[in-house]
């Protein structure tokens, strides 16, 4: 039997990861406890996403497993390590703003969490692959050091700079930045994952993803930008803006083609690498041009306001390099840009296209 293990299964990235290896004939695990009611409330909860689950995919279990409870973990690698083929790791606390009122929660589940799992495989499961949510906190606010040009609606980067044409890739420095307290526990896990690929020799990657959503998200203020503003927007509810001049740029990469990279990678493993991924050029905006685009699909005002302190460790322009990701996976790209990723999430949340 060829099984997958779906950490965070109820998630955005999860749950579309379960769908997709049931769908290419494995058995699927998933674990989700629901900690995103915790870190966002009940509105932010995973709950009805594993109840779609439990009904609508013949081929999976869902275990209500914590990852930080190695033991429940030990007994179920004891049971499945040897069928396993491929464990996707996407559970994990997603905000650096929530992380400083709970370090020692956020470095538990996304620290130990991640290492607890990476132990198990090597004893139990060591042929399997190890498909690591990373993000691209990592990189701490380096980016914001990069020679920026303020226009009408957004940052954008110096023509000149190597990474203006394509994006931010692999090389930028990990160190002498400020991570937040979620992006240092990421990189702790990031960096195990590489270890665990190179040091031990398990087929391991890491993907540094930019802003990730798609309708299954369950977006929150303080995480899920672009899902929690079509939201708000849909209900009438006011959004906040932080600093910047609503001019920080973000690319968006929708779940399912997040979902295909780590397929492709699952069918070419590598062992300890990392790539960003993200929307790339082809999906980015800043948060005026979300606002404006929500406005011009549903012919509807968005109600929001400004705050000037922008949030500590934010990123004023990203978009992501995804060289390295199509040179392993020629046969990827992303196929949703960032009107139809919008129009989805307009739909999901109740709205209608004008």
């Amino acid at each position: 039997m060829s099984l997958a293990l779906v950490t965070g299964a109820a998630g955005l990235v999860g749950s579309e990861s379960v769908r997709r290896f049931a769908a290419e004939g494995l058995e699927v695990i998933g674990l989700d406890n629901d900690m995103r009611a915790y870190f966002f409330g009940p509105g932010a909860s995973t709950r009805p996403v594993a109840e779609r689950l439990r009904r609508e995919v013949p081929r999976y279990t869902h275990l209500d497993t914590d990852i930080r409870d190695l033991a429940a973990l030990e007994g179920l690698f004891r049971r499945v390590g040897g069928d396993l083929s491929v464990i996707v790791h996407a559970a994990a606390q997603p905000s650096h703003d929530w992380a400083a009122s709970e370090p020692l929660t956020d470095f538990a589940v996304n620290a130990q969490g991640t290492l607890n799992l990476l132990e198990l495989t090597r004893r139990h499961a060591p042929g399997a692959v190890f498909l690591f949510l990373s993000t691209n906190k990592v990189y701490g606010d380096t980016a914001n050091r990069l020679p920026l040009i303020e226009t009408a609606t957004r940052f954008t980067l110096a023509p000149d700079h190597p990474f203006a044409a394509r994006g931010i890739d692999e090389s930028m420095s990990l160190d002498h930045t400020l991570h937040s307290v979620f992006g240092a526990s990421k990189v702790a896990a990031d960096v195990l994952v590489q270890e665990y690929g190179r040091y031990f020799g398990l087929k391991t990657a890491c993907f540094r993803g930019g802003c990730l959503t798609g309708p299954a998200h369950a977006g929150a203020e303080l995480h899920g930008f672009l899902a929690w503003l079509v939201r708000s927007a849909v209900e009438g509810r006011p959004y906040t803006v932080f600093g910047y001049q609503g001019k920080q740029v973000r690319d968006n990469i929708h779940a399912a083609d997040l979902v295909e990279a780590l397929w492709q990678v699952f069918r070419d493993p590598p062992q300890g690498e990392a790539f960003n991924i993200g929307g790339g050029m082809e999906s980015n905006c800043s948060m005026i041009e979300a606002i404006a685009l929500i406005e011009r699909l549903t012919g509807m005002p968005v109600v929001w306001r400004y705050s000037p302190d922008h949030r500590k460790g934010d990123h004023i322009w990203w978009i992501s390099d995804l060289s390295k990701l199509m040179a392993r996976c020629p046969g990827w790209r992303p196929r949703y840009g960032i009107e139809d990723i919008v129009g989805e999430l307009i739909e999901a949340a109740g709205g209608r296209i004008a």
